[in-house]
């Protein structure tokens, strides 16, 4: 079984780019580069010449942390670039739909959009924690349906879709849909990621960052697990050089083992203060809901989110609200203690100002 079938057939026939050969202790006057940088000599690799097409070492680094083998990754500028690459691969514009569930990450909608690929979308309800229902997105999937997106964790809602689900939903769609499932939010929670059911599942796809848990959303680096077939696909659509020198070396020496243990210490530290300013949040009356996250951040609904949202950003705290189905409500990342500590003052300031 294969998913590869369901790619647009122009993708499919895709040449990766022939880059000029790089060859190490050559004299390399067969890519049009300068001979010299005018850049200090702080990296590496010399500036003047190209990076590496795809970074082999890179590559094999991540796939280490993602848990999957170096030809089941492809590594993006994010993991939005891979929503991109994923969507126009697989969805012809007009005619092979996207199904998401919603709320969730608004990427997967603009990346539809810019592809022109029908969206249907598989509400989840509020008083069901947000919880993804697998019988929903089965009933609302039609004969066109290419790609299925799962965020778990979700954003903005911090749920979880539980992995027998997922492999229900897998199994039911079989080579008729790719799965793919953004794990921004991983390391947050209590799960593994599902990385471990690559070799089982031929249509599974999962997104992966280093924005979140290593703190490195400036490098702008992820990557797209999956069937080896398909990344080749996928690499094919990828620009070439994608990924410059600078971002390649920063983020191997943040993949030193001495830095992910710094890294996860952070995390340890974000889930702690979720409790503790999930459970302050608690004692203010106008906040009258605040859902169960698996993620660096919590979802609340509150009586006056306008007002809170104004408050807040007065004493230059600012929190994120998205309006629509989640109108009354309001995201708040957990940052650091002092960060939470002053959003918690500024609460109080807004209880004592409204008296409520």
């Amino acid at each position: 079984m294969s998913i590869l079938k369901l790619a647009r057939p122009e993708i499919a026939a895709l040449h990766h780019y022939e880059a000029a050969a790089q060859v190490d202790d050559t004299i390399r006057l067969n890519a049009n580069e300068s001979p010299r940088s005018i850049a200090d000599d702080s990296f590496r690799r010399p500036l003047n010449r190209y990076p590496e097409v795809r970074p082999a070492g890179l590559q094999k680094a991540l796939a280490a942390r993602f848990g999957c083998r170096p030809e089941q990754l492809l590594v993006t500028r994010g993991s939005s670039e891979a929503i991109d690459l994923v969507i126009r691969s697989f969805c012809r514009a007009g005619v092979d739909s996207v199904l998401v569930t919603r709320p969730s990450f608004s990427m997967y909608w603009h990346y539809a959009a810019v592809q022109g690929a029908p969206l249907i979308e598989v509400p989840s309800l509020a008083e069901r924690d947000f919880a993804i229902d697998v019988d929903d997105i089965l009933t609302a999937c039609d004969d066109n349906t290419r790609i299925i997106f799962v965020c778990s964790p979700n954003n903005p809602t911090g749920t979880t879709l539980p992995r027998a689900e997922l492999e229900r939903l897998l199994s039911e769609r079989g080579e008729r849909s790719a799965i793919v499932v953004d794990e921004a939010y991983v390391e947050f929670g209590n799960d593994e990621s599902v990385t471990a059911l690559l070799d089982r599942y031929d249509n599974l796809l999962v997104l992966r960052t280093l924005s979140k848990a290593l703190g490195f959303a400036g490098a702008r680096c992820g990557g797209v697990a999956g069937p080896q077939d398909v990344i080749r696909v996928l690499d094919a659509v990828q620009a070439p050089y994608a990924l410059a020198t600078p971002v390649v070396e920063c983020v191997e020496d943040a993949l030193r083992s001495e830095q992910l243990a710094d890294a996860g210490g952070l995390v340890a530290e974000i889930v702690a203060e979720r409790a503790r300013v999930s459970e302050a949040l608690q004692e203010f009356a106008f906040i009258t809901k605040i859902w169960p996250s698996d993620a660096n951040f919590v979802l609340v609904r509150t009586e006056q989110t306008a007002a809170i949202m104004a408050h807040c950003a007065e004493h230059k705290v600012l929190l994120r609200h998205f309006g629509g189905d989640l109108d009354d409500c309001i995201r708040i990342t957990i940052g650091s203690p002092a960060d939470n500590d002053a959003l918690l003052r500024a609460l109080g300031l807004f209880r004592d100002e409204h008296d409520g």
